[in-house]
């Protein structure tokens, strides 16, 4: 066959990149031509998405990839979920779209829970109750009297498809990360938006993974074949098309601003148990469910790099591991999904005044902030992975941590070491390679899901790497003292 030259749009809560796929027919070879930042803004009280900066941004490196490629096969466009943008009646966006970290959400979830039930909530969706939920940004937005000129609801990777293509529509597997689809019955859960005072007139048509969603509508060269592609669009969902999971009861973490901390399923698991544990339903690829838990990522290390370089002390992430890998493990923990972490800031003194406040040594320096939160995300693992066991009733026999974070070995021992299983790490680029092996399966070029992982297989056995649990780990130790500190700041607040 024809090589095949395929886009993917790869947009993340802290930066975006377009990146070039050739396939030969066996392996995927990726090239990254540009990478943007993609910080939010205040602006007009609010956080918000520069959907206009951008959009230029995306332009740019599709130029580049049209001209290194020649001629392009097809596009898509993977984000992060949650947020969305609202059309006008002609079809324009109605000012950029409010991050999932601006305050707006403050109480929707005891107003949701108010008029419905947390039962309610869940059971109507299956998905993990949280304040950044699109529900609930739903609820403050009518609160606030600002959806009456809206026509249209889309994504933000659905937005980045309309300006691509004019189409309108919703991909499943990020629709799904609302809070507002019903993942048993698959259609928009109407009936609970009405009650929670949401109008749902602007929700618009669900398509699968792999929809053409038509040509591509730039006037840029080399794109005069291509059409726009919905990949897998919630970049997670993305992420787990490119793990190369091959023993189906292996846990997989999608490791970046966010940790994604899940098993693939056939079926939505929707039941006491699982709305006890929290876990959430949320669409995957060609008839596959994740079902996880959303948790801190790496936010907490990027927004301490970026205090440190206010204050002059600029490093690389590896320079954190490398400063942190001497430090004991197990020092001091905390509840990294805790409200105190959720805002941009000084994510340092957060952390030690947490520690502080839950009588443990508060970490001075940066290789103890990022030991503490490393220790902390490893842990937050086991328990996730313990209660997917629990709720499916299979034990977990691996972990595989694909995404930036995969790049952290520190991490990856410190996963390997608390849950006592394997960890396999890689590829770093899961999602880009995801979103390309949706793409060319859409096109004919792959046969199916099972397929694409081979093809993962192929090309990313080099960049694989197998960490085993270490025979003694003071840090699996502590696991005890960590469950406290979750449990007692749910009590507090909710978490």
């Amino acid at each position: 066959m024809a090589a095949r030259n395929v886009v993917a749009v790869d947009l993340g809560a802290e930066s975006g990149r377009v990146v070039l796929g050739r396939f030969d027919g066996g392996q995927v070879t990726l090239q990254e031509l540009h990478r943007f930042p993609t910080p939010p803004r205040q602006h007009d009280g609010h956080l918000r998405w520069d959907l206009g900066g951008i959009w230029s941004q995306v332009t740019t490196g599709l130029a580049a990839a049209g001209a290194a490629a020649g001629s392009v096969d097809a596009v898509g466009v993977d984000a992060w979920g949650v947020d969305y943008g609202l059309l006008g009646q002609d079809g324009e966006p109605l000012g950029d779209p409010v991050s999932y970290r601006d305050p707006r959400t403050a109480g929707m979830v005891e107003e949701a829970i108010g008029r419905v039930g947390r039962e309610r909530l869940y059971l109507a969706t299956g998905i993990q109750i949280i304040e950044i939920n699109t529900v609930f940004q739903l609820m403050a937005e009518a609160r606030a009297g600002s959806l009456g000129r809206a026509d249209r609801l889309l994504m933000i990777p659905d937005l980045f498809h309309h300006l691509l293509s004019g189409a309108a529509v919703a991909e499943y597997t990020v629709a799904s990360t609302t809070g507002a689809y019903d993942m048993a019955g698959g259609r928009w859960a109407t009936d609970l938006l009405e009650e929670l005072g949401v109008p749902s007139h602007m929700l618009p048509e669900v398509v699968e993974a792999g929809t053409d969603l038509g040509p591509v509508r730039l006037d840029l060269p080399g794109y005069g074949p291509a059409k726009v592609v919905a990949p897998p669009s919630h970049d997670t969902a993305s992420a787990v098309v490119g793990v190369p999971l091959s023993d189906p009861d292996a846990a997989y973490i999608s490791s970046g601003t966010w940790s994604l901390v899940g098993v693939e399923t056939t079926e939505p698991v929707i039941n006491e148990a699982a709305m006890a544990a929290n876990l959430t339903n949320e669409g995957g690829a060609f008839g596959t469910i994740r079902l996880l838990r959303n948790s801190t990522g790496m936010w907490l290390l990027q927004e301490s790099r970026r205090h440190w370089a206010r204050e002059g002390r600029e490093y690389s992430y590896d320079e954190l591991v490398h400063l942190a890998t001497p430090v004991p493990a197990g020092g001091s923990l905390v509840n990294t999904d805790h409200p105190d972490f959720v805002a941009p800031g000084d994510v340092p003194a957060r952390v030690r005044a947490y520690c502080a406040r839950t009588g443990q040594p508060a970490p001075e320096d940066e290789a103890a902030v990022v030991r503490c939160v490393l220790d902390s995300l490893a842990l937050g693992y086991r328990r996730t992975v313990e209660d997917l066991a629990t709720v499916t009733g299979r034990p977990v026999t691996a972990v595989h941590i694909v995404g930036g974070g995969s790049r952290n070995q520190l991490l990856n021992q410190a996963v390997a070491d608390v849950t006592g299983l394997p960890v396999i790490a890689g590829p770093v680029e899961a999602t880009a390679l995801g979103n390309i092996l949706v793409q060319l399966i859409a096109l004919g070029d792959i046969k199916d899901l099972s397929q694409a992982r081979e093809v993962v297989r192929a090309g990313a056995g080099p960049e694989i790497r197998r960490v085993e649990p270490s025979t003694t780990d003071r840090l699996a130790q502590r696991y005890g003292r960590y469950r406290e500190l979750v449990a007692a700041d749910r009590l507090e607040v909710g978490v």
